[in-house]
């Protein structure tokens, strides 16, 4: 059964840093590029990060540039996001999946296609 586990979620204080990790089923993760996706309060869901399959070529969504480094462990199937001078803004929850992620959409991430996401709160 094809399987996405985010972990590391946390509460931090503005400027701290968190590192999440997404565990995925071999048949998700082997071969593709994988991002990671945000639910924000008020917002749609934005992509966050993506990384090619080799891992050598990775972008951002404007919000994260300089501030989050995705990276990826494919001897593990291990997907990492590194955030670093977190924002209160970056509350949220956080997704991984292939990039782009199935069916192309981002509207619903209790479809069945997602894992549960984990919860990153950022205060003041």
């Amino acid at each position: 059964q094809a399987q996405l586990v985010e972990s590391g979620g946390a509460e931090v204080e503005a400027g701290g840093s968190l590192r999440l990790s997404c565990t995925a089923s071999r048949s998700i993760f082997r071969g593709n590029s994988m991002g990671w996706y945000r639910q924000t309060p008020g917002k749609q869901a934005e992509v966050v990060a993506a990384i090619t399959s080799s891992g050598n070529s990775v972008d951002y969504g404007d919000f994260a540039k300089g501030r989050f480094t995705v990276s990826r462990d494919n001897v593990k199937n291990t997907l990492y996001l590194q955030m670093n001078a977190l924002k209160p803004e970056d509350t949220g929850v956080y997704y991984c999946n292939t990039f782009p992620p199935p069916g192309a959409t981002m509207e619903n991430f209790s479809n069945g296609h997602w894992g549960q996401g984990t919860q990153v709160t950022v205060s003041s």
